[in-house]
């Protein structure tokens, strides 16, 4: 799974502008209808209702907060990072930093749970976190998630 087919420059939120976990969904979810063409209020729902069921809150400042929706032509992600940590009811109980946003076709299945390893396993990753901290813009951002894809390439 590259997250270059999920993921496009247009969709990295260098600089979140929430300041709380419903915020946050919110401001993500505005993102992720600007990419799917999907309203902003049904990807809000459908990542609120996957709250409701569990924090994705991974730890070490890391969220990945995801969810399905019916008629959707491919799978899509947003990256985001906050400038401030955010209270976001994590495993770890710290605050997050780094939100990185799934939203699946219903039918998805495998390649849905491939996309979320990807992910889980590349900000697992300390180095990884904290150069994307560090990153000045969203093309800086888009080129750290996808630099191993672009070194294969090469």
């Amino acid at each position: 799974m590259d997250i270059s087919s999920i993921l496009t420059p247009s969709g990295v939120i260098p600089a979140l502008r929430a300041g709380a976990k419903k915020a946050v969904l919110e401001e993500l979810a505005e993102k992720a209808a600007e990419v799917t063409g999907r309203p902003a209020s049904e990807i809000f729902s459908v990542l609120l209702d996957r709250e409701k069921l569990g924090s994705t809150g991974v730890g070490g400042g890391v969220a990945i907060p995801h969810g399905k929706l019916n008629d959707l032509d491919r799978l899509y992600m947003v990256f985001a990072r906050a400038g401030n940590p955010i209270e976001f009811d994590a495993v770890d109980e710290h605050p997050v930093d780094l939100f990185c946003m799934l939203i699946a076709p219903e039918e998805a299945g495998a390649d849905h749970l491939k996309a979320l390893a990807r992910i889980s396993r590349l900000l697992r990753n300390q180095g990884m976190c904290d150069k994307l901290r560090g990153a000045g813009s969203a093309d800086a951002i888009y080129a750290l998630l996808t630099q191993d894809e672009a070194e294969q390439a090469a």
